[in-house]
């Protein structure tokens, strides 16, 4: 099958009646559940796009020559890599960047299975090489939408998970038969979960593991209706209201689960690795997944920052405060950051170089920089909306106050901006709010914030892997031009 459109993505939802839970209930159709019905319908329309824009989004199967998502493609030049991304953001202009689990984040991750899959076949089991690769094709060529799990419950992050007081709570084979390997226990946390096609199972990016967690040391992907699979939803921040209440909450809430694993069968041809905490902890860097997965990433939030921007000088100018020296401050701190990040970007993609797998690979120098600050400023911008709006954001009414005959009248003049109405001052305030200070507006500040794992995690793992060297070289080279003459000094006793 082709590139799917959006129509195809739901009957596809309708027809896996994935295991899915929320409010303590089992829901018959998340295409219709006021708590996903949202995201699907903003899922759909990126299907839908790929098809409105084929020139953007499609390019020609090397297999069996049919149109496929763009997302998929393997990137063998720096201008064809530049053109994978923009196709990327054409879905991220669609969803403002506010959907961190967007298709093209882990068809980031399918693209370099198509080449690195020699990878998976190291060790126990070369035939997971070619798991891989099949895997690889069949999500392109079927068009997969995914979700993805990484970690473990956070029961005592003291320990290994092999040492917990209860072990087998997290994910772990159970054991191995001739149609596969059944697994059992628990996974966190999985975005997007049930309105997705399948999953991927994966180890961390940054919690590496040792020899004794090789029974937790796994990554497959199987169906999201697989018997005994059940995805167990948090409470969903789209609360059914209106597109001028919940402006980005009504479209774009995705949703997080818990994963529960009872008993489940996974095919052997759908097992890449094995009980083998080498091979995940280098899986991410060794495949180049973590850098092409990265790329998306910044896209994303190259995307987001510019909607951000855009709401905060419609905020400015409702209410007439851009002339305050403030109010440019606090623009300049957002356009500053979104030049940073368009900057690592363009170095990023112009400095790609041909990986080992045959993959053009962007500079992960420059990827890696943006992803290790953007969490550590993104929370500021969100700040930064914030103080904009002021009390402003306090004293918002709805569309239903607006809409009554008697009040409504009352409000659109007592919220009038500049040059606005009240009901128009009201949407973009209302906007602002969403984005920041409501339940899906902070949940977004707290997902990028954690968005690859633990920023001092990260901020560790970055210093170690950077080149110190060199600049220490600097200052001793500097230092030994001055010629200055050590005195003698008599050992002191």
């Amino acid at each position: 099958m082709p590139a799917k459109t959006g129509q195809q993505y739901i009957d596809n939802l309708k027809k896996a009646n994935n295991n899915v839970y929320i409010q303590g209930e089992r829901v018959e159709d998340v295409t219709t559940h006021p708590a996903f019905k949202g995201a699907i319908d903003s899922m759909a329309k990126l299907y839908d796009i790929q098809h409105e824009k084929p020139e953007k989004m499609l390019y020609t199967s090397p297999t069996t020559g049919d149109k496929v998502g763009k997302t998929f493609m393997v990137p063998e030049t720096i201008d064809q890599l530049i053109e994978r991304r923009e196709a990327m953001m054409e879905w991220q202009g669609f969803t403002k960047g506010l959907m961190g689990r967007a298709p093209d984040y882990l068809n980031a991750e399918v693209m370099t299975m198509t080449k690195a899959y020699d990878f998976y076949g190291q060790g126990a089991n070369p035939e997971f090489a070619d798991n891989a690769r099949k895997y690889a094709e069949f999500a392109r060529e079927n068009d997969i939408s995914l979700t993805h799990t990484l970690i473990h419950p956070q029961v005592n992050r003291a320990k290994i998970q092999a040492e917990q007081k209860d072990a087998n709570v997290a994910l772990h084979v159970v054991e191995k038969n001739e149609e596969g390997v059944i697994v059992d226990g628990i996974r966190l946390l999985a975005t997007q979960a049930g309105i997705t096609d399948e999953i991927f199972v994966f180890p961390s990016t940054v919690v590496k593991s040792g020899a004794k967690d090789d029974p937790y040391s796994l990554a497959f992907a199987i169906p999201n209706n697989t018997p005994g699979l059940k995805y167990l939803s948090r409470e969903s921040f789209d609360y059914g209201k209106n597109a001028y209440d919940h402006p980005v909450a009504s479209k774009f809430e995705e949703g997080d689960a818990i994963v529960s694993f009872d008993h489940v069968l996974v095919p052997w041809d759908r097992v890449f690795i094995l009980e083998d905490s080498d091979l995940c902890n280098r899986a991410f860097g060794e495949t180049n997944a973590v850098v092409h997965m990265s790329h998306q990433v910044i896209a994303k939030d190259i995307a987001k920052v510019e909607f951000l921007l855009g709401v905060a000088l419609k905020l400015m100018d409702s209410i007439g405060i851009d002339g305050f020296q403030h109010v440019k401050d606090k623009g300049t701190e957002i356009m500053l950051t979104l030049e940073n990040m368009r900057s690592h970007l363009y170095k990023a993609e112009h400095n790609a170089k041909l990986d080992k797998w045959g993959m053009m690979t962007p500079d992960f120098e420059a990827l890696n920089a943006a992803r290790n600050w953007f969490p550590r400023v993104y929370p500021r911008l969100a700040e930064i909306l914030r103080i904009l709006g002021a009390s402003g954001l306090m004293g918002i009414p709805t569309y239903n106050d607006f809409a009554n005959e008697e009040i409504g009248p009352i409000l659109n003049r007592a919220m009038q901006g500049k040059n606005v109405e009240g009901f128009e001052r009201v949407q973009i305030f209302r906007l602002a709010w969403d984005m920041t200070m409501s339940a899906f507006g902070s949940r977004q500040t707290h997902y990028e914030y954690y968005f690859f794992g633990d920023p001092i995690k990260m901020g560790m793992a970055y210093f170690d892997q950077y080149d110190k060297e060199k600049y220490k070289s600097m200052v001793d080279d500097f230092l030994e031009s001055q010629n200055i003459k050590k005195p003698s000094f008599e050992l002191v006793k």
